[in-house]
């Protein structure tokens, strides 16, 4: 064998199986579904938790805990990042923070967080800032601008379009 004929033969698409043409063809009579059961009637569907009969693993696993479908997702941004990012004397709003990549995603409300130095004078728009957060924004001279606490759905489809554009 050469190397040039290793690939000789092998096509990109395969021929679709022709089912139920007949005893002669390997795929008539039952058509590839055996004899009887679930499984071969027409319109059969199975659960993707089914386990074959036994207990799905999901009804065997204690539930804990519990998820609101309706609590706001809130996205952390440190104060460092934001002393890397800005200039002195910049005024900090949302529509700034997801132009220069620091909140990204869909997110309801905006968390200014602690972490990090600040010594540049920032005037800082968001929905919630922590303690020291807070501290250190006022110590370098900034101000704190606290926006009304959920966003409302226009907003939020508002802030889609930004991200998805």
């Amino acid at each position: 064998m050469n190397l040039n004929e290793v690939h000789r033969g092998v096509g990109k698409y395969k021929n679709r199986k022709r089912i139920g043409r007949g005893v002669g063809s390997g795929t008539g009579k039952t058509s590839g579904r055996g004899h009887k059961g679930h499984k071969s009637r027409s319109g059969y569907s199975r659960k993707p938790t089914f386990q074959g009969g036994a207990m799905p693993m999901v009804r065997r696993i204690p539930k804990r805990g519990f998820t609101n479908r309706y609590a706001s997702t809130v996205y952390g941004v440190n104060v460092g990042q934001l002393a890397e990012v800005f200039e002195d004397g910049t005024e900090v709003t949302l529509e700034l923070l997801t132009a220069k990549n620091l909140a990204k995603g869909t997110f309801d409300e905006v968390k200014i967080l602690g972490d990090g130095e600040l010594t540049k004078k920032l005037t800082v728009t968001a929905h919630r800032f922590s303690k020291s957060a807070e501290e250190k924004i006022t110590a370098a001279g900034g101000t704190v601008v606290r926006l009304p606490a959920k966003r409302t759905p226009a907003e939020r489809a508002a802030h889609l379009a930004t991200v998805e554009a």
